[in-house]
């Protein structure tokens, strides 16, 4: 625990170690609720905060929201997240990996990573599940680059917000009429002793959509890149399916993509580590670092596919623990090893010190990834299989 002074003047606590970070994800005096408490990492007007966080925009928004509010409408989402579900997801998600691997192996020998493979399969994947139809994915991605980029005018987020919500405004009204076997029906059809308003469901929907495809696109991206500079780690994923799962297990702890917190605000004095976090003081969570944690974690830094499996928190920890992570394992497990078996001779494009990293966005990762492959031998190509 390190008492921190960020670039407005603020103090905040910064936590490193593991065991510290998942206490405080955990304690039920640590609040997410930006609109009830004021948080150190957010300088702004009560005007730009009336905008951000008026009625519309927050209904839905279950990551600003603190139990019971929270509870009510985490409990309903969780019932479509089912396993079964995720499971029978698995060959659509071989399906569209190969989908995308055949256009980039039809166009050529080089490609832009994120755009032909890293961001298209988990947005295909989110709007089957959704029922979102695909074309609009120009649309959601564009909105979602303005809303997770740390410079955007407030000004800005609030118009994005709005065309993000016009959009599924109409969508679910769609849906209540015309219903489908997705998970946009399923919480309408579900919606009997909840009473969600429709602006929960929109602002549900909302939120599932965006963190549906961002965090998953980076991490693909970012995991191939890591992998491109460890080339035995990759040929170890490649060549051995056996350790597809602690593979992505090790990506997740190592690559960190919530790299700029989260933050909590104290409700009430807090005892950690002998230290007293006084009641509307931030506590800033250092999820990079708790990942290395060398009290865990043998020689934290070193990138290890091989490595046991020991609790790390990528997906956060607590209440807000994310609701979407058996589906990014299952889209890491398929997408990263049918990357490296369809072009085994896969290399980067540009030097590494030329890959353009997200440092200005919310979600860590890489701009662009540009890479190369050899071209296959006639019936050289192996397609991916379902797990």
């Amino acid at each position: 625990m390190s008492r921190v002074e960020l670039a407005n003047g603020k103090a905040v606590w910064m936590i490193t170690a593991l065991d510290d970070v998942r206490q405080i994800l955990a304690h039920p005096a640590m609040s997410n609720d930006r609109r009830a408490h004021a948080n150190a990492l957010m300088t702004l007007s009560e005007e730009e905060r009336a905008k951000l966080f008026d009625e519309r925009a927050r209904a839905g928004q279950m990551l600003a929201m603190d139990p019971p509010e929270h509870t009510r409408l985490r409990r309903m989402v969780v019932g479509q997240f089912t396993l079964r579900r995720m499971r029978s997801l698995t060959p659509r998600i071989t399906e569209i990996v190969d989908e995308r691997l055949d256009a980039m192996e039809a166009g050529g020998t080089s490609a832009d990573l994120v755009p032909a493979f890293s961001l298209p399969v988990p947005s295909l994947v989110i709007c089957e599940l959704l029922g979102v139809p695909y074309d609009a994915r120009e649309t959601f991605q564009r909105v979602t680059s303005q809303l997770v980029r740390l410079n955007t005018p407030i000004d800005e987020l609030v118009r994005g917000r709005r065309q993000l919500r016009r959009f599924m405004d109409e969508l679910v009204e769609t849906k209540r009429t015309q219903p489908d076997d997705d998970l946009i029906s399923g919480l309408i059809r579900d919606d009997k002793d909840v009473g969600l308003t429709h602006d929960e469901l929109v602002g549900i929907a909302n939120l599932l959509l965006v963190a549906g495809h961002e965090t998953t696109a980076n991490m693909i991206a970012l995991g191939t890149f890591v992998l491109l500079e460890h080339p035995q780690q990759l040929a170890r994923l490649r060549d051995d399916p056996s350790v597809t799962d602690d593979a992505v297990e090790e990506l997740l702890r190592y690559l960190s993509i919530i790299h700029l917190g989260p933050s909590r605000v104290a409700t009430s004095d807090v005892e950690l580590g002998g230290v007293t976090i006084k009641t509307g003081e931030t506590v800033l969570i250092a999820i990079p670092q708790a990942n290395r944690d060398p009290a865990r974690w043998d020689d934290p830094d070193r990138l290890d596919l091989g490595r046991a499996r020991s609790a790390h928190v990528a997906f956060g920890h607590g209440v807000h623990q994310c609701l979407g992570q058996q589906l990014a394992r299952a889209e890491m497990a398929v997408a990263l090893p049918a990357l490296l078996r369809r072009f085994p001779h896969l290399r980067l494009a540009v030097p590494a010190e030329e890959v353009p990293m997200r440092s200005d966005m919310v979600v860590y990762g890489v701009h662009s990834l540009p890479v190369k492959w050899d071209t296959p031998a006639p019936g050289g190509h192996r397609r991916s299989r379902g797990r």
